[in-house]
């Protein structure tokens, strides 16, 4: 990377650094969010520069715009047609995703918004009425009931491991509370309470949640615990997982072993990862264990219940016996002259 783009890719405005400042503290976003944000009003700003100064979007040149430029009188200038055209570009020249195209959109909205409600140094909102790219509506992977047993099994299959016991809570909370990549890796001793009857998650918009503990978890817990408190080396004596390097376990190295279980589960063919866990857990609590949707939107730490509903889905053997069940199924042709 050149150091002119290194340099820009540190920079932004003092109003934009204001938005992102009330994301993070006003509304509480997290900052992971709120540098999504960044990303993409960045992206946004150097495209709207690159046009007005004649700068090819696909040369070197655009990756090093700086757009510390950007500021009230800047915002103001930003027309509809303006963010219109930038989705084009998103579609066309970038082949970014629907869903990734309707994150960006959503940035900008928040900073028009921001600008015209808060700050008030905008009169119109150029993006107000600009609808979001219609989201395919896919149904969410899973793993079937035998294939969760299988991934679990194969933790004490390695007889290599050495972290037979971390990876196998792991995946036992994963597949059991639905937890978020995040949530798992963030979580300490402390938020873990006396009986081991529950914990405490951080989520989405940095919001708390009580998880409810079964006995599949607390059991995995006391034998991983067991063996953490053999470690005299722990630098971060707060957190539950633990790596190698005696530090809190990384996001990708929960990613790392999550796909070596499910190639020795022999899954490694169906796209599975981390989040589809969270997939399972919820559809396994609804389709199996018979978990009231509204009760799942709060174990998941869903805002929206629409957004739970996605695993409200039935399964192709619940169709075919629905269709069964009609009492038309036994009539034949004979039976109706």
């Amino acid at each position: 990377m050149s150091k002119a783009r290194e340099r820009a890719d540190n920079e932004t405005s003092e109003l934009i650094e204001r938005f992102l400042r009330y994301k993070l503290v006003i509304q509480g976003r997290s900052p992971k969010t709120v540098e999504e944000y960044h990303l993409d009003l960045r992206l946004f700003f150097r495209f709207i520069i690159a046009r007005r100064s004649g700068i090819n979007v696909e040369s070197e040149e655009f990756g090093e715009i700086d757009i510390s430029c950007v500021d009230e009188d800047f915002s103001r200038s930003i027309k509809t047609l303006d963010i219109l055209e930038f989705m084009a570009y998103l579609a066309k020249d970038r082949g970014c995703a629907t869903s990734a195209r309707s994150r960006k959109l959503s940035a900008i909205k928040a900073y028009f918004k921001y600008l015209s409600a808060v700050e008030k140094v905008i009169d119109k909102n150029p993006a107000a009425d600009i609808e979001a790219p219609k989201l395919k509506k896919a149904l969410p992977k899973y793993l079937s009931l035998d294939e969760s047993k299988d991934l679990l099994a194969s933790v004490y299959a390695d007889e290599n491991s050495k972290t037979k016991e971390r990876d196998y809570c792991i995946l036992t909370l994963f597949l059991n509370c639905g937890m978020r990549l995040s949530e798992l890796v963030g979580i300490n001793l402390t938020d873990i309470d006396r009986q081991g009857r529950s914990l405490r998650v951080l989520g989405k918009g940095n919001k708390e949640r009580i998880v409810y503990l079964n006995d599949a978890c607390r059991a995995a817990l006391d034998d991983y615990r067991a063996v953490r408190a053999k470690d005299g080396e722990i630098k971060d004596k707060n957190a539950l997982f633990i790596s190698r390097f005696h530090k809190r376990i990384s996001n990708k190295t929960v990613q790392w072993l999550v796909y070596k279980y499910l190639g020795e589960a022999g899954l490694q063919n169906k796209h599975y990862s981390t989040h589809k866990l969270r997939h399972t857990a919820a559809t396994l609590m609804y389709q199996e264990g018979g978990v009231d949707v509204l009760a799942l939107k709060e174990i998941l730490g869903h805002e929206q219940l629409t957004t739970t509903q996605i695993y409200t889905h039935v399964s192709n053997k619940s169709l075919e016996e629905a269709v069964n069940a009609n009492p038309l199924a036994e009539v034949r042709k004979k039976e109706t002259k």
